[in-house]
Order: C-alpha cells, then structure tokens, then sequence
C-alpha cells in the first residue's frame, strides 16, 4: 500500500513564525535605507554598481543592482510593496523564502542584463518587488489553494495596477526589471507548488 507524504507549506498563507518574518522584512528593508545613505554620502557613486546591459565587466551589477535606489522618492515608492510582499512571501519558511529570492534576484537580473538599453544603469528592488507579487498571485493557482488564491486576488485588487509596469514606455523606469523579476516570480510559484506536491512512498 502507499500513501502520500503530507503538504507541508502548500495552502499556508501566512508565515509560521509572524513575529520573526516582520523582523526579518524590517532588518531587510533597514539595509535598503542604510545603503541609500552610504550612497548619499559617496556623491551617488554607489549608483554605477547597478546592472548596465551586456557589459561582462559589470556582471556583478545583478548582485548589488536591488539594494540600489536613484532618490529617496524612488526607495519610498519601493517600501510598503516590498515590506508586504516579502513578508507574505515567507509563508513557506525561511528556506523557502531564500530560494524564492534568490531566483527573481538572479533571474530577474540576468534578464535586464540581456535586455536592458545600452548605456544604461538599471537599479531599485522593484524587481524584487514584482517578483514577490507575482510569486503570491500565481502560487495557489499551482498549488490549487483556496486560500493562497483569495489572498491573491486581494493583493491584485489593491496592488494589481503596477503591473502595467512590465509595459515598455515609461521613462526613467527600468521596466525589463519588472517584467524579468515577475517571470521570475512565476517560475519560482511554480517550482514551490511542485516541490510540494504529494510524493508516493513505499509501505
């Protein structure tokens, strides 16, 4: 006879230790401040460390480019989505939730690395950002998640107009950003609900 292994993070829609997750989002989003600072002070010389497209010797763009806002005005803008979503997208864990990241920050990168305008820098963790919702708007669709889908069409009843940024046109926005970092985002839904599908064991 064989049985299925238990769901373990499939239809949760919060993080199992709350308290801990909006630590973690603060402590993360206290980094993106206190980089801006260290940016303000260097002049913005810190800006050039962003991803400029199809250049080998900048490569390392792709690592630093979503700790890197152009203002203030540009890091606000990126705040309470950022907050929000990564916290909601701890839902699986902590280990979860690095690989998620990990995936839209690579990906997401690599993608405006291959796309992006020459002669530009691209910066912001709005890539992330994107990433993170379409991660929470596609998951419970994967995962076949009452819950998980009901908290998506929350999100995209409150947030689902800034994903007309995926669109060109939009100057001064790096919208290969958004639109790499949100694909990134669906693959990394996919591949969670995949993971956790049920696997067959033997008695």
């Amino acid at each position: 006879m064989t049985a299925p292994v238990p769901r373990r993070t499939i239809g949760r829609v919060l993080p199992p230790q709350p308290a801990r997750a909006a630590v973690t989002m603060l402590v993360f989003t206290a980094l993106l401040y206190v980089v801006e600072i260290a940016d303000v002070i260097s002049g913005d010389a810190l800006e050039r460390n962003g991803i400029q497209p199809r250049e080998t010797g900048d490569l390392d763009g792709i690592l630093w480019s979503p700790l890197l806002h152009g203002d203030w005005a540009h890091l606000a803008a990126n705040t309470v989505p950022f907050l929000v979503f990564g916290f909601l997208a701890m839902a699986g864990g902590v280990r979860q939730f690095v690989l998620v990241t990990a995936t839209i920050w690579l990906l997401g990168g690599l993608g405006v690395w291959l796309t992006g305008e020459d002669g530009t820098y691209h910066i912001g963790a709005s890539g992330l950002v994107f990433g993170w919702l379409a991660f929470l708007l596609t998951r419970g669709f994967f995962a076949r998640s009452g819950r998980q889908i009901a908290v998506a069409v929350v999100l995209f009843l409150i947030w689902g107009g800034v994903l007309f940024g995926v669109l060109p046109g939009q100057p001064g926005i790096s919208w290969q950003a958004h639109l790499f970092g949100a694909l990134a985002g669906v693959l990394a839904a996919w591949l969670v609900a995949r993971a956790d599908r049920p696997a067959v064991v033997a008695p």
